[in-house]
């Protein structure tokens, strides 16, 4: 069953009965980037079924394929089976978000195309799924995705900083804080990993996780971008 493995326009094909490594060494480098385990990501076929694993002791990756069908969070020691056509992976270490695409030229799975739609309402929420997001809540997570909804597949993207996204809309820091804990509190209590502290660890890369998720479910798009465009460069609902 044949595999290939697209990064930055370059196409390699992991060999089958052996262990293919994704990181800042093995068999696909990724990046020189300190922040990125050596050994972060590792690809191998058992009975025929090509596994994804996560080899690294602290960075976690967003697994989804093209139509938001699937998402999943791959922690440390995890593994999950590659059964889609197309497969996405996304990992953030440090400043720099990576997407991977991983080509299975015979899946498990196959599945009529689903269109996710947006629904926009008169009073500016977007619902998407069972997901509600109003206009300010939509516009922080496209001006942290940005550069990845602009960067196509299989490339890296830098994730903007709070103050970067901030001045990108407008608004103050303290705002555009306020506003990402109220969208990252509302998905995580429907259940999205990733975007709260655990005990004794700050949700210091949330922000990363927040746009791997958006990305993986199709919550943003491209096509998104010109709403962000469009939107009043200074909010004058809520001062500073």
């Amino acid at each position: 069953m044949g595999l290939i493995v697209e990064f930055a326009g370059t196409e390699t094909v992991p060999a089958s009965g052996e262990t293919f490594v994704i990181g800042r060494e093995g068999d696909l480098v990724v990046d020189d980037n300190r922040f990125l385990h050596r050994q972060f990501l590792t690809l191998s076929d058992a009975t025929g079924v090509w596994l994804l694993a996560n080899v690294g002791h602290q960075l976690a990756a967003t697994v989804s394929d093209p139509l938001g069908r699937l998402e999943a969070f791959l922690g440390p020691g995890a593994v999950l089976p590659i059964v889609f056509e197309t497969t996405v992976v996304r990992f953030t270490a440090g400043p720099t978000t990576y997407e991977l695409l991983l080509r299975h030229d015979e899946p498990a799975f196959r599945a009529s195309p689903l269109d996710i739609q947006a629904v926009v309402d008169p009073g500016g929420e977007t619902t998407i799924g069972r997901i509600v997001l109003t206009l300010d809540q939509r516009l922080l997570i496209l001006a942290l995705a940005e550069a990845g909804l602009t960067s196509g597949g299989g490339a890296s993207a830098v994730l903007p900083t709070s103050g970067q996204a901030a001045r990108r809309l407008g608004w103050t820091v303290t705002k555009f804080n306020r506003k990402l804990d109220n969208v990252c509190d509302k998905l995580s209590k429907l259940g999205v990993r990733g975007l709260q502290g655990d005990v004794g660890r700050l949700a210091s890369n949330r922000r990363a996780r927040l746009v791997e998720y958006s990305l993986a479910v199709r919550l943003v798009t491209r096509e998104d971008l010109v709403v962000l465009d469009e939107a009043t460069v200074v909010d004058v609902r809520e001062p500073g």
